[in-house]
Parts: C-alpha cells; structure tokens; sequence
C-alpha cells in the first residue's frame, strides 16, 4: 500500500515495504560539553514620554428652528414706518397676544392661624420685569382694613399727578364747553328689556375697544381697555392705563372691534379717580355705548365685564353685584385713586382696566379698575383674578368726564383735614388727625380728636370710608357730618373745598 501523496512537493517513486528495508546501525555520539556564555544584563534606556497636545472638539452649531409664527387673520400686519402690532409687551409675536407659558406655581405663604387674610388690590394691567423681555402683563391697585394695595396691570403706572393741558379753558376738538350736554350720548339702552349674556355681549362688544400706550419707553409698553362714550370720538379708561404715556406724550392707539386702528390723544385725565378721557378723529367707525345707573343696582344682579385681558381683545365675562359701595384705595402712597366701588365676582384680570361693567340691558354702569389677589405682593407683581374685581360707578364717571370735557382737567372735594386709615378698623368711625389752618373743618368747628361717624345719614366705619363718602360729593357742596366729641355726639355742616387732581 502507498503512501497519500504530498500535494506540497514532486512525486516520487514508491517506498518500498518496512519489512524488507535492513536499518543500518548507528555509533553512539557523545554529545561535547557546551558552557554558556556569560550575558551582561542590558539596562534599557528610559523613555520620556512624548506630550500629547489635548484636542479641543470642533464647536458643532445646532441647525436654526425657524419659530412658529401666531397669526390673529383678521389683523393686518403693521406697514413699514408705523406703530408696532399691540404685542403686550412682547414686540416679536404677532397679534394674536397669546401669552407666554405659565410659569410653575409657587407654592403659597399660609398665615398663621387666626392671621386676617392677606388681600392685594390691583389695576389689572399688564407689565413685566423692566430689566427683562416684556411678557404680558399685565396693574393692575395703601393699606385698609384687608390690607388693599393696589398693583399694576400689562407694565402700567400707578396714579400721576395732573398735568395741566393749559393755563386757560382748552379749546380744541376734544373738548365741549357744555362738557356732556354738548356731546352726542347715546341715550336709550340696546336692550329694552333684560337679556341673556350673549345678547348683552353682541350689543356692547361694538362699543369695546383696547387701548395700547406707551411704557416704560415702548410704544406697545401698556394694555387696556375702554369705551366708545359718545358719537364725537370721545374714550373712556382708566387713569392709569396711559398715565406713563401721557406723562412722556407717548404713544396711544385705539383698536377697536373690527381691528381697526385709531390715534389717540389724551383729552385729560384724573389720578384721584383713576379715570381718562381720549380723543379720536376718525370716529365715523366707532360706535358709542349708552351709560346707565349705578343706584338701580342690587346686591346679586347679574352684571358682564368686557374688555382685553391679558391682550386678548373683545373677552366677555359675567358674574353678579358681590357688594355696593365698597370703599377701595387704588395707586401708590403718594398719589392714591379712591373708589367707592362696585364689587363684582365677573372675572377681571390685567388688561381689563378701563373696560365697562355693564348691565342685563348693555348699559355700562361701571368702569372696571381694580382686582384684589390672595398672598400680597407689590405694584410690579402679576396677579389673577380670584373674583373679586371692583368697578368706578357709571355717576362718578359722567362727573368727572364732564369737567374734563369743558377744562382738560377734574377736581376733588376735600375738608382740610387729615384722617387715621390703616389698621386694625374699629368700625366706630374716622377719627381727625389735623385740622389744616384755614380750611373748611376748620371753619365747621371740627377738632383734633373728633370722630365722625356719619356722613349725610350714611354710617362711615373708618378713614377710607370717610375719604371715599366726601370724593362722591363736589366741590363747593354742603354735607353734614355726625361726630362724637368725647361722649357727645352733634351734627356739623362742612362746605366742601376742592383741588385738581
């Protein structure tokens, strides 16, 4: 049998079989002693190893997001040159004025136990952190008996001191030297009788315009609301919605329910009463409201609050008389607005500031100026509304819009006296401070340390009631007082002076 063939080298012949190959023998060999050579052990050289220069990563710049545009189709955009859409106070959004996304809750500081509640009164307006972008914000509102201070609502300022639009009676188109009997009111109600909130709201909503102002050095700085008060051009709103843009004759655009968008300025305006006059030119477009009475109103009576909260033009809300006559401090300490107000449980809330609170037949029986929130804060802080919202009443506006209209400017009654407000209330009255030299409680007898109770029959429980009772009556009117001095009490007549403001 043959070996398997090495397929790496030639063939050859075969091999012949074990059995007949004859092995030769071999000599032993003796293998010769080997010594090894001696090695030197080798050191190996040290290496220094080479610096390895760091590499620093290439700076990898993220692909751009194009942002997503919020586009309100009936508003136009802005031509080249004008005022800025009414962004409150963002000027890159569109006008659409949906706000930013809400900020996580903070959870609230709880009083001790048996604490009074902390109440905050504001202007509901928008505004921000002035260092920062604005976002909308939104004043919106001195210590009472429930501690009412009243912040700004969208970047609003507190009440300013007046400024004169002349030395001499004004005369312009604004103006009517017969104040409300010279302009064209709008008489009957647009409901005849009692109607359904949709039907209030069609009604009035025509009537309802926002108001962007200058703030803070931006055109579109502040966001309120108004009303078309008559058919000659004439708004109503709050004080402190243009206060800054009167104050710096900046910027004021009228936009009303149709987006269409009117320049206006101010025919004069009153810090004590929180209240402001514009005027339009082109006003064939606008159509006015009809004012109706606050006395007729009952606790528990349906009411609708409309206006642009939170820049959202042509928001309706509804809810009822929560009080009558709610004595209310509004502005900063300096320069307080005093509101004998009408509380409502219709959510206000910044942006709402000088809208009409109106009744079931559409009359505006009330401008809507202040909200109260829950936990406090200062005049820049945002706030909510928790519903309770307050409203000038519809008789100290036509007051006030009257004398404006025939002088660019509105007074106050006063009786030279100085009252305690703060505090724990007593409910026992107001007590007198000082008595001004020369003034008219001064002139009525009054003394330090009397205390008034009553005002024309009406019970007063404190100094701001006190102040509040006076500011509806006018200069120059006679009331009488209820005072107690020492144990007795007595009635004293005062002859009300009066001060711009």
């Amino acid at each position: 049998m043959n070996d398997v063939p090495d397929s790496d080298r030639e063939p050859t012949e075969p091999l012949q079989p074990r059995e007949q190959l004859e092995p030769e023998p071999a000599e032993p060999v003796e293998p010769e002693p080997v010594e090894p050579e001696p090695v030197e052990p080798v050191e190996p050289e040290p290496v220094e190893p080479e610096p390895v220069e760091p590499v620093e990563p290439e700076p990898v710049e993220p692909e751009p997001v194009e942002p997503v545009e919020l586009v309100r189709p009936q508003w136009a955009p802005p031509a080249p040159g004008s005022a800025p859409e009414p962004t409150t106070p963002l000027p890159g959004l569109a006008p659409s004025l949906l706000p930013p996304p809400p900020v996580p809750p903070v959870p609230p500081v709880l009083a001790p136990a048996g604490a009074p509640a902390d109440l905050t009164v504001r202007m509901p307006a928008a505004h921000a952190d002035r260092s920062a972008p604005r976002s909308p914000a939104w004043l919106i509102p001195v210590v009472a008996a429930v501690a009412l201070v009243v912040g700004l609502g969208g970047g609003l300022l507190g009440a300013l001191a007046y400024d004169r639009i002349s030395d001499d009676s004004p005369a312009g188109a604004g103006y009517s030297d017969d104040g409300l009997a010279g302009v064209d009111l709008k008489d009957s109600p647009p409901l005849a009788a009692p109607g359904s909130v949709a039907a209030v709201a069609q009604a009035v909503l025509p009537s309802t315009v926002q108001i962007i102002a200058e703030y803070g050095g931006e055109a579109t700085g502040a966001s309120g609301s108004g009303w078309v008060m008559d058919g000659n051009g004439h708004i109503v709103t709050n004080n402190h919605v243009v206060a800054d843009a009167a104050k710096n004759n900046g910027p004021i655009v009228v936009v009303d329910h149709d987006r269409n968008r009117y320049d206006a300025e101010v025919v004069g305006r009153s810090p004590i009463y929180d209240l402001a006059v514009l005027y339009v030119k082109e006003s064939d477009k606008l159509k006015p409201a009809a004012m109706g009475a606050s006395t007729k109103l009952q606790v528990g009576e349906p009411v609708v609050a409309i206006g642009s909260p939170l820049s959202l033009p042509d928001t309706v809300t509804s809810g009822i008389v929560s009080y009558l006559h709610r004595p209310v401090t509004t502005g900063a300490v300096d320069s307080q607005s005093w509101i004998d107000a009408i509380q409502t449980d219709a959510a206000i809330n910044p942006g709402n500031s000088g809208g009409p609170l109106v009744n079931q037949k559409g009359e505006v029986i009330g401008v809507n100026s202040a909200i109260a929130t829950a936990g406090g804060g200062s005049i820049d802080s945002e706030a909510g509304n928790i519903g309770v919202g307050f409203a000038i009443p519809v008789e100290q506006v036509r007051v006030t819009v009257d004398q404006i209209l025939k002088t660019g400017k509105a007074q106050y009654p006063l009786i030279g006296a100085t009252v305690k407000t703060g505090g724990v209330p007593t409910g026992t009255g107001a007590e007198i401070n000082e008595i001004n030299s020369g003034s008219p409680a001064e002139k009525a007898g009054l003394r330090k340390g009397d205390v008034i109770t009553h005002v024309n029959g009406s019970r007063v429980s404190d100094g701001n009631a006190l102040i509040v009772a006076i500011r509806t009556h006018q200069p120059g009117e006679t009331v009488e007082f209820t005072i107690t001095r020492g144990s007795k009490e007595q009635k004293v007549e005062v002859t009300l002076d009066g001060k711009e403001g």
